[in-house]
């Protein structure tokens, strides 16, 4: 059979017979996929780290009829520090929801699986407020599935000055005279507006280089909850992980 060699990511592990998994992978070309991988659970196998929760790595397949086999291995980063904080390993967990529920098979991932990976790295190895991090990866995220929020000037009559409000029914900024009357409209400071903006425009390696701080952090994760919660139509609560 013919072999592949891809780099992902693996998001779920399940045991199989005395010695084998079933993994769920994100491909960036193959996007999320099972694959099984024979005496991976076994002390000495090769098969061993490569085939953990979290593991990014560079894989050779197989395809069989129904899934794809896992030949060999080879690791790249293990996200070691998720595994040994707990409070970590939760926001780590709540991301890897998000991501296999808004993934499928033979779809292009690269995006979601590059903003996956810089998350998890800004949780394993930094000390930035980890809900800062899921409100930038929750709204970068929903710019890349198509649902940009609209923020060169209010959605409503066009105006480009004093934009204190984020409308979740219309999709975007809205000036302080048409703010007040949606009442799906909360409000932002000058601060919280820039975070936005940044967050959807900004290169993919820099998208999590700033910080907020008191009110202006509190209004950001506010706008990035509701508004992420209203596309995805569910809503995602990080004390239902464990």
């Amino acid at each position: 059979m013919a072999t592949v060699k891809v780099k992902g990511i693996i998001l779920a592990e399940n045991n199989m017979g005395d010695y084998d998994k079933m993994l769920t992978m994100l491909t960036p070309n193959f996007g999320k996929i099972s694959c099984s991988a024979k005496g991976a659970r076994r002390p000495k196998s090769a098969l061993l780290a490569g085939t953990q929760l979290f593991c990014f790595g560079e894989y050779l397949l197989y395809q069989g009829t129904s899934t794809y086999h896992i030949n060999s291995c080879e690791t790249i980063e293990m996200f070691y520090k998720l595994r040994t904080d707990l409070e970590k390993l939760k926001y780590a967990m709540y991301l890897n929801k998000i991501v296999q529920d808004v993934t499928e098979e033979n779809e292009n991932c690269y995006r979601i699986l590059q903003l996956y990976l810089n998350a998890l790295y800004m949780l394993a190895e930094t000390e930035k407020d980890k809900d800062l991090i899921v409100s930038i990866f929750q709204l970068r995220l929903l710019t890349i599935l198509g649902y940009t929020p609209r923020v060169v000037g209010c959605v409503n009559c066009k105006e480009k000055e004093n934009l204190q409000y984020f409308s979740i029914k219309d999709n975007g900024f809205k000036c302080e005279a048409c703010g007040r009357q949606d009442k799906s409209a909360l409000t932002m400071s000058q601060s919280t507006e820039n975070a936005i903006k940044y967050t959807i425009s900004a290169p993919a390696k820099k998208v999590f280089s700033f910080n907020l701080k008191n009110e202006a952090l509190e209004e950001f994760k506010l706008i990035t909850k509701i508004f992420f919660n209203e596309k995805m139509e569910r809503e995602y609560k990080l004390e239902e992980i464990f």
